[in-house]
């Protein structure tokens, strides 16, 4: 016996050392469940091996419903079925507050990391419960083999149920176990309230279900509340309810007037031009109570009554519509884009006509894509380009810094408006904007023949060189008018005049040649204007002389009476400056006003003078000026002239200088004459000055011929206009369309956002550099600034749609700006890696997610944005749950019941571990839903 046991050892012996060294795990003899258990096992070691560091390196995948959640995905095989087994792991090691975005079953169960096994299956849920069962009894084995206390779960019943059953393994003594499900309709009345769901709980651990309403329990309670605003598709169905019961009383009550809907954005500047829909669609404002001991359902019923008012946390979340951050162009940037193919599509006709004449040879294609307003539209906006405003507006109110820099115009002028109603007409394409500038030319013809003035144009007879020639050229022609409006005027005066004077002359039978209508106006204008200028004691005329020098102590008072008789047209002494020849006060003329120039004239006048050394312009200026100063001063010599009008063109000799002169100005304490001589420039034989001088007539400037001849300056106008080519105005429009958007945009109320104030300063700035080509018309039609102007206009839209944010939260938080300033700062960190990118390419799939806990000051303006319902509102929603806000219940009321207890109590405790000596959670009940629709998941703790 001894001998065949230790051969049977030694046999023994030798087979192990075999095995050691071939390797060999015989699994011939396990079962599939069990080599499914092992699989589960070497995956669950091999994650706990790695860690989470490990798992992100080696492509954990991120939850977008969370900040700080990962997962990592394994396949196993039973059978013929396929389970997927995912781990679920954070990277912080913070406590999660539910009040942060937490994973649904960290919410519902209060767990960290934990398992979750499904089949690959259409439904991904264990429809067998004797599967889920045995399933779930896999991993926990499993589980416990590799000495893991993650929890378990298994989806379980109908997917839409959102059922569970999970495991846990906590050690030797405990093992926690989970269920979760969810009743979609017809919640029972008791549920609605807290009162009930509190039984709920306590009937899953009182001894007897009779009396446990009767008892005391601690139970530890978190609430949570979520209110929602209403949605503007809410508003508006109410709107139009309200609004077929006030069009059924005005049926029976002629007279009552029913009120159009206030949109958001009415008071907005931009609504003058389309509608934007508010980019916020609702907040949610989360009220969270801090943890509560309830020992009876009647503390429950009086909870059930509190004022959200008294909750612990506030917490505001903005939801916004979706197409903020797509690629749905909106407002004035969708409009830019079209304008911009409008552009590159100009150069494909050499005049306007060509657009809308059927005999272009691409007229079929224009025909077929572009669309033209019906004629009725084409007036609405002719109407409301040429309205006549009392009262012009200011056009620098709230201008842009660096809106100058870019040339275009204001947004009020004629050809701004012009500009954005092409945005809007015909969807802005290139015929519609044929049609439209056609007739807006013939309209201005209109007011050109008629001398009507020009609406929407400054009258303070100045160019702004600064905006675009065409508004430069609508400044010069309104000028124009002006200046023709008074030659009518002075002629139909003229005419007047003339029939009384012969009137007169008849009487009187004086024979006489009369003098001309303009002539008898200008001369009577004259001698007017230099009785009011001429100072008193100046002796400007006989009249003047007479009345304040009685005694004539000066020996040349008649030669001076002589002078002052002939003088016209003077505005009064220049100081002390006497004549070179006669011992006269200088005096300066009144002299015609520089002609004004656009910049296409100022351009032809350098080139003239570049090539001839003067222009035409300048000789006619000068020669009048030099006319009106031979008028006020009688005798002058040209070198007074010189000395009043070009200073440092006299030289004064002052070393030889005379004492003053004793035989023409005995008894007058004055220098004369003057000492001095020409620059050697005006000294020179052939002078050009001089010889105009010795040409000029003896003429003061009312009787001179006008420099700006409004007739001839209009109808160059005119034909400017009206054969301009087509690309020379879209380049115009474009520049001055962007600018006007921008300042349009510009003038919106946002409040302090800084963020907001930068990017309208970089649009500004990029709008300036961009559009450099188009305003020294550097452009062709296979110019690279096409597509720059392509990609402001993406820049633009992301600019604008910010901006409408902006304006969207402040007019809401007015009162408090740190909300609004708060949730634009965050939305643009968001939104701001976006904006180097067209909006066709943005990733729509993340969403913008913030909470934003309020101060107590704060509280009543978010309170007050829950408005009471009306009665189309009440009729709609029950209200069947309690903690009302402003006659609103909550949308969602989450719960967390649990009840703890002492191990050391327990008789389990003698062989427990040391660290289960302290207050457990046994049970955890958490609660979410509505009157239609509750959720609980419960945990509990028990003892093996």
């Amino acid at each position: 016996m001894a001998s065949s046991s230790k051969a049977n050892l030694a046999e023994q012996d030798e087979g192990e050392e075999a095995e050691e060294i071939e390797h060999f795990n015989d699994f011939t003899l396990a079962s599939s469940w069990e080599r499914f258990i092992s699989e589960i096992e070497a995956t669950c070691r091999q994650w706990l091996a790695d860690g989470p560091k490990r798992l992100l390196e080696k492509g954990a995948v991120h939850l977008d419903s969370s900040d700080n959640i990962y997962k990592v995905k394994s396949e196993l095989k039973n059978a013929a079925k396929i389970y997927s087994m995912e781990y679920y792991f954070e990277i912080s090691g913070k406590i999660a507050d539910w009040n942060c975005t937490l994973h649904d079953l960290q919410l519902c169960f209060g767990v960290k990391e934990f398992l979750v096994i499904s089949p690959q299956s259409a439904s991904g849920v264990v429809l067998d419960a004797p599967e889920a069962t045995k399933l779930l009894s896999a991993v926990s084995i499993a589980l416990a083999n590799c000495s893991s206390l993650w929890p378990a779960f298994v989806p379980v019943h109908d997917p839409s149920r959102k059922a569970f059953i999970g495991i846990q393994n906590m050690g030797t003594i405990f093992t926690r176990r989970f269920e979760a499900d969810r009743i979609g309709s017809q919640v029972p009345i008791k549920f609605m309230h807290l009162e009930g769901l509190y039984e709920l709980f306590v009937s899953k651990f009182a001894y007897c279900m009779s009396d446990h309403s009767m008892h005391l329990f601690r139970v530890h309670l978190l609430m949570k509340l979520t209110y929602q605003t209403l949605s503007n598709d809410e508003d508006n169905y109410d709107d139009i309810q309200e609004a077929d019961t006030e069009n059924a009383e005005s049926e029976t009550s002629p007279g009552c007037g029913n009120p159009n809907r206030k949109h958001w954005d009415d008071d907005c500047p931009w609504n003058e031009w389309y509608s934007a829909e508010d980019p916020v669609m609702r907040f949610d404002l989360v009220v969270t109570w801090s943890e509560k001991v309830v020992e009876s359902s009647l503390e429950m019923a009086e909870m059930e009554n509190a004022s959200p008012h008294e909750a612990e946390k506030w917490i505001l979340a903005p939801n916004l519509y979706p197409n903020l951050s797509k690629g749905d162009r909106i407002g004035f940037a969708s409009q830019l884009h079209l304008l911009v193919n409008a552009l590159e599509m100009s150069f494909e006709a050499p005049f306007i006509e060509d657009f809308v004449s059927v005999e272009n040879p691409g007229s079929d294609n224009l025909e077929s894509t572009m669309v033209i307003p019906p004629p009725t539209v084409l007036d609405r906006v002719l109407k409301d380009l040429f309205l006549e405003d009392p009262q012009l507006p200011d056009f620098a109110k709230d201008e842009h810094k660096s809106s100058r820099a870019i040339k275009g115009a204001p947004v009020e002028s004629l050809f701004v408006q012009f500009c954005l109603h092409s945005l809007w007409f015909g969807n802005c394409n290139i015929r519609a904007i044929a049609v439209l500038w056609i007739e807006f030319v013939q309209e201005i013809r209109w007011h050109w023949e008629e001398s009507q003035p020009l609406p929407k144009i400054p009258a303070n007879g100045s160019i702004d060189l600064a905006t675009c020639l065409i508004n430069q050229k609508l400044q010069m022609l309104a000028i124009c008018i002006g200046k023709k409006r008074e030659l009518n005027e002075e002629f139909e005066d003229c005419i007047g005049t003339k029939d009384d004077a012969s009137a007169n002359m008849e009487e009187v039978n004086k024979v006489g040649d009369e003098s001309s209508s303009f002539h008898a106006r200008s001369q009577a204008f004259d001698e007017k204007r230099d009785s009011l200028l001429t100072p008193e004691g100046f002796n400007g005329s006989k009249t003047v002389e007479s009345k304040f020098s009685a005694n004539a102590q000066d020996v040349h008072s008649s030669d001076k009476s002589t002078l002052d008789s002939i003088r016209r047209g003077s505005a009064g002494p220049v100081g002390s400056m006497k004549l070179l020849k006669l011992c006269q006060s200088l005096h300066a003329p009144f002299t015609q006003s520089a002609p004004l120039m656009t910049e296409d004239m100022h351009e032809e006048r350098l080139r003239a003078i570049e090539t001839f050394g003067f222009s035409f312009l300048e000789r006619e200026t000068l020669s009048s000026d030099m006319s009106a100063f031979k008028a006020a001063n009688p005798g002058a010599v040209f070198e007074d002239f010189i000395r009043w009008y070009s200073p440092r063109d006299w030289e004064n000799d002052e070393s030889e200088a005379k004492g003053p002169s004793t035989d023409l100005t005995e008894g007058m304490n004055v220098d004369w004459p003057p000492q001095g001589r020409l620059s050697r420039r005006m000294s020179e034989s052939g002078n050009f000055w001089r010889k105009i001088w010795d040409e000029a007539p003896i003429l003061p400037a009312s009787e001179q011929k006008p420099l700006l001849d409004p007739n001839r300056e209009g109808e160059k106008i005119l034909h400017y206009l009206e054969t301009m080519q087509p690309h020379q105005l879209l380049e115009q429009m474009v520049c001055s369309a962007f600018r006007a958007s921008a300042d349009t945009l510009n003038q919106t109320n946002y409040g302090s956002l800084k963020e907001m104030d930068t990017k309208m300063d970089q649009l500004y700035l990029t709008m300036a550099s961009t559009l450099r080509p188009l305003q020294v018309n550097l452009l062709s039609n296979t110019s690279d600034t096409i597509e720059d102007l392509q990609r402001l206009c993406v820049v633009f839209e992301h600019v604008e749609k910010l901006l409408i944010l902006a304006a969207s939260l402040h007019r809401r938080f007015r009162q408090v700006p740190r909300i609004s300033e708060a949730i634009f700062s965050n939305y643009y960190n968001f939104y701001l890696p976006t904006m180097g990118i067209g909006l066709a390419d943005v990733d729509t799939q993340k969403e913008f997610d913030m909470k934003l806990q309020l101060s107590q000051n704060e509280r009543q303006v978010v309170s007050n944005m829950f408005t009471p319902p009306t009665a189309n509102q009440s009729w709609r929603k029950v209200l069947s749950m309690g903690n009302h806000l402003n006659g609103h219940e909550p949308i969602l009321r989450e719960i967390i019941f649990s009840m703890h207890d002492n191990a050391s109590d327990n008789h389990y405790a003698s062989s427990s571990h040391r660290d289960y000596q302290q207050d457990t959670e046994t049970y955890r009940m958490y609660t979410c839903g509505t009157s239609n629709d509750l959720r609980v998941a419960l945990s509990i703790i028990s003892y093996d």
